[in-house]
């Protein structure tokens, strides 16, 4: 099963809406409390994939942080979700 144009289509609707909320959070942040505020895009996919440039990301974030941490959150995250999905009577 593949995706439709329209599918292709809305995805990338939605992914625009939420860079527009986060801008706004962003601004939102610097006017209500006078701060300087940096987005710093963290992506990892459903099944674990990371884009090139995060690990140059991470070294932004304060703190300590490993790929590994992040991959097995988003695959755990995405095997809860398909748990629920396949649990649920229709």
């Amino acid at each position: 099963m593949g995706y439709t144009a329209l599918t292709a289509a809305i995805l990338i609707i939605i992914i625009i809406i939420i860079i527009i909320i986060i801008i706004i959070i962003s601004i939102e942040i610097q006017l209500m409390w006078n701060l300087k505020c940096t987005i710093i895009p963290i992506i990892t996919g459903a099944t674990g994939i990371v884009t090139r440039s995060l690990r140059k990301n991470l070294e932004a974030v304060p703190g300590k942080h490993s790929i590994d941490s992040l991959q097995k959150t988003a695959i755990l995250g995405i095997s809860h979700i398909i748990r629920n999905v396949l649990q649920c009577e229709a």
